[in-house]
């Protein structure tokens, strides 16, 4: 891939300390890819120094994950990997040519010259709400049918397949990844978990220093996932969690 069609873009937000331990992590491991790092500054009360642009007023996740989608869209940029400032790599480096060389291989080789991952991830060493992420050291990948969205990759022309990102009456974010990679699952295309390449996640970590901000963004991810998946929502993103096809090869 030409690295003018890449970007992972890291969106700060709270602690900057945490968006520089990830962004210098990245830094170290593939600087041959230095200049296809962004951090996007979501107008934190806490500005970080490197960011490459600060928005005028905080968007949260999928504003900002809809913000990025658009701008690098409109460079020609087909994979965007979009990062929470409160994760870590686990793994061994590198992690951008890593990634991206393993996603290749899933491509031409795991079900066949061309099948198309739609949205790609690494596997979480922890994960208290979505099992299907949970990392498996003895697996390669698994077929999923959800992704969180902690550390997605998307290619961009799967996600406008599935419509774009869905946030309009949810501007917290909370539930819009989910219905996200269900509907590029849908469009036909993979949603993938790389085992290989794993990553340290803290919960909440910004979202909990900001007052009321959980029970406000759970009320209206309540509402946004009733509305576009009925009120048996819960049931249906159970099985879906459930849903999980391991390969111990590429």
């Amino acid at each position: 891939m030409e690295t003018s069609q890449f970007a992972l873009v890291i969106l700060h937000y709270g602690n900057p300390a945490l968006t520089a331990r990830v962004h210098d992590q990245l830094l170290a491991a593939d600087l041959e890819w230095a200049e296809r790092i962004f951090v996007l500054d979501n107008a934190a009360p806490l500005p970080y120094e490197r960011a490459w642009r600060r928005l005028p007023q905080n968007i949260y996740w999928a504003g900002a994950l809809a913000y990025a989608v658009q701008v690098f869209g409109d460079m020609g940029v087909e994979k965007l990997w979009f990062l929470n400032n409160d994760i870590l790599f686990a793994s061994d480096p590198p992690y951008i040519g890593k990634a991206l060389a393993r996603l290749e291989r899933m491509e031409t080789s795991s079900r066949g010259p061309g099948t198309p991952v739609g949205c790609w991830a690494p596997a979480v060493l922890r994960s208290p709400y979505h099992p299907q992420m949970t990392a498996d050291p003895r697996l390669q990948m698994s077929e999923v049918a959800l992704i969180d969205g902690i550390a997605p990759m998307f290619d961009l022309a799967a996600l406008r397949a599935a419509g774009g990102v869905d946030c309009g009456d949810n501007p917290y974010g909370y539930g819009v990844d989910l219905i996200l990679s269900r509907r590029i699952a849908e469009a036909g295309y993979r949603l993938v978990v790389d085992h290989q390449v794993t990553i340290r996640h803290t919960y909440h970590s910004t979202a909990r220093t900001v007052d009321g901000f959980m029970d406000t963004a759970a009320r209206v991810e309540a509402d946004y996932l009733a509305t576009r998946l009925g009120p048996r929502y819960q049931d249906e993103l159970t099985n879906w969690k459930l849903q999980r096809l391991d390969r111990d090869r590429l």
